[in-house]
């Protein structure tokens, strides 16, 4: 799945934004999205069109830098605390997955996201989800 900005406005390059394919072809974000409510899911999808949109250029309080070429897309839904991790690759965003965190996204976390962006960086056609 790829999503591209609708092209209004000339004054920023496109960024495609792509999701993380495990080795068996299936996306972790997309199976983290199934199981939140209706409301998170659509909030969490105008995040990934505002990544589109503006790539690098997203900041707070829609997105952070989290460490070693690793950013979070920011959702809130109530109380609750929603967050994707994504790495660039080339001209390309590529979403790793999905969280719901406490007060800081766990080390854990970012590591499976740097990992994953090591085999994305391996062979980006097979760590491309597609539907």
């Amino acid at each position: 799945m790829e999503f591209r900005p609708n092209g209004k406005g000339l004054s920023m390059p496109e960024t495609a934004v792509v999701f993380y394919a495990e080795d068996d072809g299936s996306s972790p974000l997309l199976t983290w999205l199934d199981r939140q409510q209706t409301k998170v899911q659509d909030k969490c999808l105008v995040k990934i069109e505002r990544l589109a949109e503006l790539g690098y250029e997203l900041r707070r309080p829609e997105a952070d830098f989290l460490r070693d070429g690793i950013y979070e897309l920011r959702v809130r839904h109530r109380r609750v605390h929603y967050r994707m991790l994504y790495f660039f690759h080339e001209r390309t965003a590529v979403i790793s997955h999905g969280l719901t965190k406490e007060r800081v996204v766990p080390d854990t976390e970012i590591d499976l996201a740097i990992g994953r962006r090591g085999k994305f960086a391996q062979d980006p056609r097979k760590h491309t989800y597609r539907e």
